[in-house]
């Protein structure tokens, strides 16, 4: 009877969506008065979170009568990858979208009602949209609380080995939570092109709201990143996989959107590009859901996919997309600025940044696409991997890197060549004489890595009593990305891999360290058996640690899986994997000795930090009085 009641919450969060939906036609709202539809968006997330716990229970209680839990979930599994199982697999993960839908829904209700009436009235029925969308999809083609009546499994069929993993537990919510958070970016933007205005009162509405989903989805990417580096095995913390590829689009159009945004808030001006901007940012959001879950991309990141399903997101997609671009094309012209600014303005600069990031977001959408396009049109298959992203995108990166020092050191509207100079030559130069001082192959690296850091420190040293919170969160982010281009240069050109073969005693090198194999024994966990081996690390003939890592066997799915270990530290990572066990007593074994690479998940960090100290600028909350301005 439970799961009954979780998909009658599911009903009334559709009726409230629909509700919230056609609250803006209401004669009272009409007229700019009345009754706004933010119950009805609370009542929905209420409804949907009711659900959410109720298939929870589900999964806790080992409810096999529910075959989506029978479908990711057994017996043995651990408590808390029970939990993390309901977003495991397509049903209960599109739940889990779209309860974020409401609740990011919610929080605009609640936040926002200082907004215009109508505006606010707006802006959550373009939310209600995208809810009902997606609610009756659940509804009609993947309801997670289908009975398998009379008889149920026992003990159920197991969750993915993959997916049994701490960071698989906050990855997925963290993505999903960015993804969804432009929604409410998007429906600025309609809101905008349907009541003509757009303006930097609007912008400073619009922002905070996207910096937190671009937060969310850093933060997600991060995680996703981490969790292929410990525990795929093979080192990489990126392939440039195509899901991997689908949550990193958007991310870069995110960039884009908050740059922009700034313009339009301080000279009100890019007010047309900064809405296609969120259009394109949620289509691609949406884009990115369709690959995943569609299975016409392979990927050990694509864990819930069905094609048949899929095709109701494409067709969702294409409904949202040509919708929202043929409003953009007879409302956007209402939308001119007459603002001016020289070449060497703030405003030029930020420009070529959206350009850069524009251009790079179309590298990866042709890398990650035209393959499929391809396969379609010709039959033929062919991979897009690494080669073509060093040789296309990086280019661009080291171009965005140089002008990222120019920005914050030049002024709105007008800055002088002699300023400019007078800010960037001494970092240019440092920055320029340090990697003088590098080997050949990591000069570009700490080049650039010096000099945004260099440009950085020297202007924000002459400013620092006058910043403001949306400053430091500036600051913060910028140095984020040079702390992650160092990890990401420096772990590239100095790591040492070695495939090697061992027996009880055997010795190998992998830069600076010795590594000895001492032990092999077996183990048993909650729901898998293992051999854990022993290896020994020493540097210059001194023990450093011990590394255990373990192949493990899972009872059910009898799958192989390897569990890493790796010693971490500021300035290297000694990381170990346990293969195939060749004979009776000789394994393969990967070693990686890998330089700076804790630097990549730092640089993360900070750029989601900045974006959260940003967010809690003061000029962003909502007050009375810009209700009246509006």
């Amino acid at each position: 009877m439970i799961p009954e009641l979780g998909q009658f919450a599911l009903i009334l969060a559709l009726c409230f969506a629909l509700l919230q939906v056609v609250a803006v036609f209401s004669p009272p709202l009409l007229k700019g008065a009345g009754p706004r539809p933010g119950g009805f968006c609370i009542a929905q997330f209420i409804f949907l979170l009711i659900s959410f716990l109720i298939l929870e229970y589900a999964f806790i209680e080992n409810d096999f009568s529910v075959i989506y839990v029978a479908a990711h979930s057994h017996t043995d599994l651990p408590l808390m990858y029970r939990i993390s199982a309901l977003w495991g697999g397509h049903e209960g993960s599109l739940l889990l979208w779209v309860l974020m839908l409401s609740a990011w829904g919610a929080a605009v209700a609640i936040l926002g009602r200082h907004l215009p009436e109508r505006t606010h009235a707006i802006l959550l029925s373009v939310l209600g949209v995208l809810s009902v969308g997606f609610l009756v999809f659940i509804m009609f083609t993947s309801n997670p609380f289908l009975r398998a009546l009379p008889i149920a499994p026992f003990n159920g069929q197991d969750l993915n080995p993959l997916l049994q993993d701490p960071a698989l537990i906050i990855h997925p919510p963290l993505l999903y939570m960015g993804y969804v958070g432009f929604s409410v970016a998007f429906a600025f933007a309609i809101t905008a092109l349907i009541q003509g205005k757009c303006d930097p009162l609007w912008a400073r509405w619009m922002r905070p709201w996207t910096l937190m989903a671009w937060m969310f989805l850093t933060l997600g990417i991060v995680v996703g990143s981490w969790w292929a580096y410990y525990v795929l095995g093979w080192g990489g913390w990126w392939f440039w996989d195509p899901v991997e590829n689908a949550s990193f689009m958007p991310w870069l159009l995110g960039c884009a959107l908050i740059h922009s945004l700034a313009v339009v808030e301080k000279r009100h001006t890019f007010k047309r590009w900064t809405i296609l901007l969120a259009i394109a940012t949620f289509s691609l959001c949406l884009l990115g859901t369709f690959l995943v879950r569609s299975g016409i991309l392979t990927s050990v990141h694509a864990f819930a996919n069905d094609p048949e399903r899929g095709l109701y997101i494409l067709m969702f997609l294409s409904f949202v997309m040509g919708a929202s671009l043929i409003l953009y094309i007879f409302r956007s012209p209402m939308m001119k600025s007459n603002a001016s600014f020289n070449s060497l303005s703030r405003e030029s600069f930020l420009l070529i940044n959206n350009a850069l990031l524009v251009i790079a977001c179309a590298t990866v959408f042709l890398g990650t696409l035209y393959p499929l396009f391809l396969e379609i049109v010709t039959g033929h298959k062919i991979s897009v991997g690494p080669p073509y992203y060093s040789s296309v995108f990086v280019p661009l990166m080291i171009i965005l890197f140089l002008f990222m020092g120019f920005g914050p050191a030049s002024r709105y509207k007008e800055t002088s060549g002699r300023e400019l100079i007078k800010h960037l030559a001494i970092p240019a130069l440092l920055a320029f004489g340090l990697s003088m001082m590098m080997p050949i192959n990591v000069m570009l690296t700490v080049g650039l890595g010096a000099w945004l850091i260099l440009s950085l420190a020297e202007n924000m040293y002459t400013k620092f009593t006058t910043l403001t919170a949306s400053e430091y969160g500036m600051y913060c982010a910028h140095f984020g990305v040079a702390i992650l281009l160092l990890g990401v240069g420096l772990s590239k050109q100095l790591e040492v891999e070695k495939d090697v073969y061992m027996k009880l005693g055997d010795t190998t090198f992998a830069g600076p360290y010795e590594f000895t194999l001492s032990a092999l024994n077996q183990g048993v966990g909650p729901n898998y058996t293992m051999t854990i081996a022993s290896i020994d690390a020493y540097h210059r003939n001194k023990f450093v640690t011990q590394l255990h890592p373990e192949k493990r066997i899972y009872n059910v799915s009898k799958i192989a899986q390897s569990q890493t270990d790796i010693d971490p530290g500021i300035t290297r990572d000694l990381y170990v994997a346990l293969g195939e066990q060749l004979g009776e007593k000789e394994w393969s074994v990967r070693i990686y000795y890998k330089p700076f690479i804790r630097f990549i998940w730092l640089g993360g960090l900070l750029i989601a930090i900045g974006a959260l100290i940003a967010v809690c600028d003061k000029r962003y909350r909502i007050k009375k009085e810009n209700q009246k301005n509006a």
